[in-house]
């Protein structure tokens, strides 16, 4: 059977804008995010001058998730998911995606946004699978970790592969993918047909 998948990045791909400090905010309001800053400012620093992006998200994925309750954290997850699907959708890209469906292509999201509100955004998108950075639990509440590894970059790549050979799908019907910063550029290398879309309107297809 002859399947087509198309990948598509997330944040600032099919949205306008970052997701993942917006829903960190929901879940526990600005303060948490500027105490963490206030009493980590050289690791902060460190951080960010170094562009370790991996790292800084680890640390306020345990300042904002660390005792969070799963329920109430995925609850907040499904409206946070319906706001971005009903304001911050890029118009150009969700055609380009919508395209696809229409042409029976598998349609995946490949993004470090985070598993509670992603997954919900997922379903209502109705794509085929999410591949996103997922948050650890105990079973009741979030430890504050995050479960392997962010979903950026070569790991984008690795999550993909998993996926193919869990949905007995070769890597080669990985056909097309949609990106807009450095932590796309391998899924991006990986297909015939990459889009970077940064700064560029996508024209319709016919």
């Amino acid at each position: 059977m002859d399947v087509t998948v198309a990948a598509f990045d997330v944040d600032n791909t099919l949205t306008v804008r970052d997701c993942v400090m917006p829903f960190m905010r929901r879940v526990s309001g600005s303060h948490v995010l500027l105490r963490t800053v206030v009493s980590q400012p050289l690791t902060v620093f460190s951080l960010l001058k170094n562009r370790d992006r991996n790292s800084l998200k680890t640390l306020f994925v345990s300042s904002v998730f660390t005792g969070r309750l799963e329920p109430e954290v995925n609850e907040l997850g499904v409206l946070f998911a319906s706001r971005v699907a009903n304001g911050w959708m890029r118009e150009d890209v969700m055609n380009r995606l919508r395209w696809h469906q229409a042409q029976g292509h598998v349609v995946i999201l490949v993004s470090a946004s985070l598993s509670p509100y992603l997954e919900p955004l997922g379903d209502l998108l109705e794509v085929d699978a999410v591949l996103c950075t997922e948050l650890e639990t105990d079973g009741e509440a979030f430890t504050g970790n995050i479960c392997g590894a962010n979903c950026r970059g070569p790991e984008k790549v690795r999550r993909i592969q998993s996926w193919c050979d869990s949905a007995r799908i070769p890597m080669s019907s990985v056909r097309y993918a949609y990106g807009d910063s450095s932590g796309d550029t391998e899924m991006l290398a990986l297909v015939e047909n990459p889009n970077y879309v940064k700064k560029i309107e996508l024209e319709m297809v016919p």
